[in-house]
């Protein structure tokens, strides 16, 4: 039966009434380029292989580490939550960085030893995550989104502000080592927009004045920054200042930075 006559029960698809397809491109239009074919240099893959630089560092002793004892303790309680010791790698991390300001070479290797991993495969985890720093970065963190709800807020010229604040050339490091500052793709918080991290904690609405405020606080180690702008004492919907998520208040990160409540009247209930 000639194409188009047959019946759909034949050729339900009507796959055979498809046209033939163009030729293929010629070898000259496949590299898309004006050298002829032949004197394309063809680059062999090598068979050379690659020798170690060395064997991988083993599993340390804990015998053979010395490791501070509120450090092991909260990785212990890290592993604890988990039925495989590995998946506690991301809070050990933290507990590193929180400790050292960043993920030392001695902190993984501690950490590795609790663990009872290579410190290899604590690196590893380390150099996936963008806020695992492996090398130091000031001694405070500015983390300023940059998003689309961010940037359509001036999140561009609140990261300049804050840079011009800690004197650093785009993003990077103050010279005196106290304020790091970068853009950051997302932080999650768009009704805060522009908003930025500073410290693991989220601040926001910000304004270009609030980022000199905020340095110059970050620089003499005030105990609170932007009071006026961080979400962790900013009230529930409907509800009084300070009566916020407890779970934030409370986390081990902000004890002994929230506010704390006000004594009552005597007299009154």
């Amino acid at each position: 039966m000639p194409k188009g006559k047959r019946d759909w029960t034949t050729d339900p698809g009507h796959i055979h009434d498809v046209p033939e397809p163009p030729p293929m491109p010629d070898e000259q239009e496949q590299v898309g380029v004006d050298i002829p074919a032949e004197e394309i240099e063809v680059i062999q893959a090598s068979t050379e292989e690659r020798q170690p630089h060395g064997e991988p560092a083993p599993v340390p002793e804990p015998s053979e580490v010395e490791v501070p004892r509120a450090l092991a303790q909260e990785i212990r309680r890290a592993m604890k939550r988990y039925p495989q010791k590995r998946s506690a790698s991301i809070p050990a991390l933290w507990a590193v960085q929180r400790r050292y300001g960043w993920c030392t070479p001695e902190g993984i290797e501690q950490a590795a030893a609790v663990m009872g991993v290579t410190p290899g495969y604590l690196e590893s985890v380390a150099s996936f995550y963008d806020l695992f720093r492996l090398q130091p970065e000031g001694e405070h963190q500015v983390l300023v989104c940059t998003n689309i709800s961010c940037w359509l807020r001036g999140a561009d010229r609140l990261l300049e502000a804050f840079a011009d604040a800690a004197g650093v050339d785009g993003q990077g490091s103050s010279e005196d080592g106290k304020v790091f500052v970068r853009g950051f793709e997302c932080l999650g918080a768009c009704d805060l927009a522009p908003m930025a991290s500073i410290d693991e904690r989220y601040y926001g609405p910000l304004t270009e004045e609030d980022a000199g405020t905020a340095v110059e606080q970050l620089r003499r180690n005030a105990k609170r920054v932007l009071p006026e702008k961080r979400l962790q004492d900013r009230g529930a919907a409907g509800g009084k200042r300070g009566s916020g998520d407890k779970r934030i208040s409370r986390h081990p990160v902000n004890k002994g930075t929230r506010p704390k409540p006000r004594a009552k009247p005597k007299g009154k209930s």
